[in-house]
């Protein structure tokens, strides 16, 4: 019997900037059986870290250079490309790709739309268009059940509804070269050998509550000593945080390290790692940390719940209590083998539930079903 045609696949997201989507599409494109897919990425507005990576997969990727919310002439290149490469099934990412790729399709490939959280930042007409785009869209693949609520919630039929958990790379165990990267680290952020950390890596942006984090670490302090507050990442509410930690009296026990592509050398540096949005898709720092086998404290909301199961992987508080996220760290902290248990029962939960490879499993029968249906 002769082999099928190769599935032609195209995966278009506005940017290849470093951060959570993209870095799931790159691992996807990277990771599809290349006897059975022809994969080509298009960046909707620039490249970015992610275009090298894909290249040096032997993934081809194109840049479409979209300049303004309604671009007219990105409109027209996706339409030529797409009439080019004439793909199965187009696959988007985010709301700007999202709307593109629905617009242009027509009558061509079958589409299918990932979104990644729950948009409640989505002003009026970006909520009107979505539900314009119902009807051209094949499947809806969300990262979390509580994506996926919301969505039904705004009128996308169940049965165009697929969850597909974000992935996560899991480390293999330290190693000595991780041991003295992590002592360099600390030398280089100017913490002890001997101090506690508990880390955060993530936009600072008020979603992410990470003032209450701040003032978490003040609360903690009151109970432990020798604990220090590492901030992985930048973003709006950076100068507003430091203001506070100015406030606080907290300055000398917290560490800003702002933006940086290496953020998972950090990881092994942690005792605990703590998230306090308000709302998510599926945290892909907090997955991270529990791969490493780091024991979290997370706000109690649905995307949160479904990576911790509270008591047993790490805590879940309400978001915004502060007092909260010092109390179980303090526990943490004190109780060594509290924190090797519930970190270890994480990592396990990430590698049987959550890995990249079950992630693009997913996906791959996914578009089976979709070329076939």
């Amino acid at each position: 019997m002769a082999k099928p045609p190769l599935m032609k696949l195209v995966l278009l997201i506005p940017t290849l900037d470093r951060s959570g989507a993209e870095k799931q599409l790159t691992r996807l494109a990277c990771g599809l059986p290349k006897d059975e897919f022809d994969v080509h990425v298009v960046g909707l507005t620039r490249g970015g870290p992610y275009e090298a990576e894909l290249r040096d997969a032997g993934v081809p990727v194109t840049i479409l250079g979209k300049r303004l919310k309604f671009d007219p002439g990105a409109i027209w290149r996706l339409r030529r490309f797409l009439h080019t490469h004439r793909p199965d099934i187009l696959h988007t990412w985010l709301f700007a790709a999202n709307a593109y790729g629905r617009m242009v399709a027509g009558r061509g490939p079958k589409v299918i739309v990932s979104e990644r959280c729950v948009d409640v930042w989505k002003s009026g007409w970006q909520t009107w268009l979505d539900a314009r785009l119902i009807s051209r869209t094949h499947r809806l693949v969300a990262n979390s059940e509580s994506v996926a609520a919301h969505y039904r919630e705004h009128g996308v039929p169940s049965d165009r509804i697929l969850v597909i958990p974000n992935g996560v790379d899991i480390p293999p165990p330290r190693t000595a070269e991780v041991d003295a990267s992590t002592a360099a680290l600390r030398e280089e952020l100017g913490i002890a050998p001997h101090t506690r950390v508990v880390g955060y890596v993530g936009r600072l942006a008020k979603q992410k509550r990470v003032n209450d984090l701040v003032w978490g670490l003040q609360l903690l302090r009151q109970a432990t000593e020798n604990v220090c507050f590492v901030i992985v990442g930048d973003g709006p509410e950076r100068k507003e945080l430091e203001r506070l930690a100015v406030q606080f009296g907290c300055t000398q026990f917290l560490r800003f390290v702002g933006h940086r592509n290496d953020a998972s050398r950090f990881f092994p540096m942690f005792q605990v790692f703590w998230l306090g949005s308000d709302f998510e898709g599926m945290s892909n720092s907090l997955m991270e940390a529990m791969a490493h086998g780091i024991p979290v404290v997370a706000s109690d909301i649905p995307p949160n719940r479904e990576l911790v199961v509270d008591g047993q992987t790490g805590f879940v508080v309400k978001a915004g209590d502060s007092f909260g996220f010092a109390q179980f760290t303090d526990r943490l902290l004190a109780d060594t083998e509290l924190a090797c248990r519930l970190g270890e029962a994480g990592r396990a939960r990430m590698q049987t539930e959550f890995s990249m490879d079950r992630m693009i499993e997913r996906h791959i029968a996914l578009y089976r079903s979709i070329r076939s249906a």
